[in-house]
């Protein structure tokens, strides 16, 4: 369970994450994409911070984390220049995609009776016989 601490500096980076994120995409003039960061999970000794990105089209997400994991010691001195007065020591970043909205898309789908097992037997997985 998280302190309130480590919900306060989760936040705190989250903001100004966007921030980043989204002035980068602006800066280099890249259209018809939505970067936002979705949520920050920091640990309790305050040293690693799980950063869930979530990015629109879905299908350009596994290049986007990449650049972004690739341009993390950029993302992590900006950062560290908008969060000097709050924090002594900015967390190490480790990015990740956020596929939390695909799965409630799953489920609608599920409820909704467009994707009926029963009806669609290749929609089960098969059972793998050892």
């Amino acid at each position: 369970m998280e302190t309130n601490r480590q919900k306060k500096i989760g936040s705190v980076l989250q903001k100004d994450l966007v921030d980043i994120l989204q002035g980068e995409v602006r800066k280099n003039g890249l259209t018809n994409l939505v970067i936002s960061v979705s949520k920050v999970s920091v640990t309790t000794d305050l040293g690693v911070a799980r950063v869930y990105l979530s990015v629109f089209p879905q299908d350009k997400a596994p290049e986007i984390l990449e650049a972004v994991k690739s341009n993390m010691p950029l993302i992590k001195h900006d950062l560290s220049q908008r969060v000097k007065l709050q924090l002594r020591k900015v967390p190490n970043l480790s990015f990740y995609i956020d596929d939390s909205l695909d799965y409630i898309e799953k489920i609608d789908n599920a409820l909704a009776g467009k994707e009926n097992p029963i009806e669609n037997r290749d929609l089960l997985d098969k059972r793998k016989k050892f």
